[in-house]
């Protein structure tokens, strides 16, 4: 029997990405502010930093680093960014039907910056009820800067961030109706310090509430400037892994929470953490997925390969510039929706991992056809049509669903 509603609450990240595109990696005026060590405060490909500690490093203002390496253009376009907020516009996209409620948690200042982002949220599905001013800090934003032949053209980016706002949100602004949803969310935390430090004691809470809970991360430069080398924290670490139901990281956040220096190493720790489940990204690159004794269907360490079609479209076809942003928290939208349809059809069983899988596969993959995270759709219905039609010859590419 049919489950009558299903409700997805997120917090996290939440901010506005400003797109600069076409900025080599390799120029004199990118070299000039590239990163010398771990936790220095310089630019490094795939890597954030926030704007003073840019500055610090630079010594010199941020206004005039971003005129070198951009040389003074302006921004490509704008959109609304953040793993907190992306996946989760992306999940309201794909769940038309209104038996799913999809709801975000989240702060901003009072400024332009905020503008923005109401203004995109406008456009799409997600309940923004608990999306709120809550002080007069800046709006996150984050300058993204985009090398599209980096890496043998699959593309990278860069970011350049400012927290603002998100300082001052709490815990205390996740009221008991979060905690009621079926599943929750807590998306790129890094960048909300008062959120992230707390992750283990709201894990605890989600799961005494009987929540299905996902995690996913984002470069923590505040603890890499604090303990340059050591592995990043989540809360209490070894606390929070056996709390997360389905963890999402790329490669450079699974092995610097791990502490490990290659990825074959440190989906071994996460095992040996006793981690459910968890999936860890590498580009372009084939990525890993896991899941045994928890609420996925066990398929053990899987290595399996990004969408063939997408990345054949990258490198062939001159009219896909190969975005990456929002690649990532897509493909941790794509995820969540899959695990709510199977949630809706049982209300007792064990989701299947591999559907789960292509699913955040093609919907990671679609986000290369644009730039930013958000895709404003024209139509309701529109992207889970494109997706589904990425995510089928997935599946065809991989067998995935026969694999034992």
């Amino acid at each position: 029997m049919e489950r009558d509603e299903i409700i997805i609450s997120g917090t996290g990240c939440a901010l506005v990405d400003f797109l600069y595109a076409d900025i080599r990696f390799d120029s004199p005026q990118f070299k000039k502010y590239s990163s010398l060590t771990p936790g220095d405060g310089g630019l490094s490909p795939g890597k954030l930093v926030f704007t003073g500690e840019l500055e610090e490093f630079a010594g010199t203002g941020y206004d005039i680093i971003l005129n070198e390496i951009t040389g003074d253009q302006e921004p490509e376009t704008s959109n609304l960014g953040g793993n907190g907020i992306v996946p989760l516009i992306h999940v309201s996209q794909l769940l038309t039907e209104p038996c799913f409620k999809v709801k975000f948690y989240g702060g901003t200042g009072s400024d332009n910056t905020a503008i923005i982002i109401y203004d995109i949220l406008k456009q799409t599905p997600l309940d923004t009820t608990n999306f709120k001013i809550i002080c007069g800090k800046p709006t996150p934003f984050t300058h993204v800067f985009s090398d599209p032949s980096y890496n043998n053209g699959q593309g990278e980016r860069c970011f350049v961030n400012n927290i603002g706002a998100a300082w001052d949100y709490l815990p205390e602004y996740l009221e008991s109706n979060f905690f009621s949803s079926d599943i929750v969310l807590f998306g790129g935390t890094a960048l909300v310090p008062n959120i992230h430090d707390n992750l283990t004691d709201l894990l605890i809470k989600a799961k005494r509430n009987n929540c299905i809970t996902v995690v996913n991360t984002v470069f923590d430069f505040r603890n890499e400037k604090m303990n340059p080398g050591k592995p990043w924290p989540m809360g209490d670490t070894a606390e929070s892994l056996k709390l997360i139901d389905l963890l999402v990281m790329g490669k450079e956040e699974a092995l610097r929470i791990s502490g490990k220096y290659n990825l074959d190493d440190a989906a071994k720790y996460f095992i040996a953490c006793k981690s459910k489940s968890f999936i860890i990204t590498n580009g372009a690159d084939d990525f890993y997925a896991y899941s045994e004794n928890g609420i996925f269907t066990d398929t053990g360490l899987l290595k399996l390969p990004v969408s063939g079609k997408v990345k054949n479209d990258i490198l062939t076809s001159p009219l896909i510039k190969g975005d990456t942003t929002g690649c990532g928290d897509n493909f941790v939208g794509g995820a969540i929706a899959a695990m709510s349809w199977q949630m809706r059809k049982e209300q007792t069983f064990r989701i299947d991992f591999r559907d789960v899988i292509s699913w955040a596969v093609a919907s990671g993959g679609f986000a290369c056809y644009y730039f930013g995270g958000t895709y404003i759709e024209t139509r309701r219905g529109e992207k889970l049509q494109k997706i589904k039609e990425i995510r089928d010859l997935y599946l065809e590419q991989t067998s995935l669903l026969e694999l034992t």
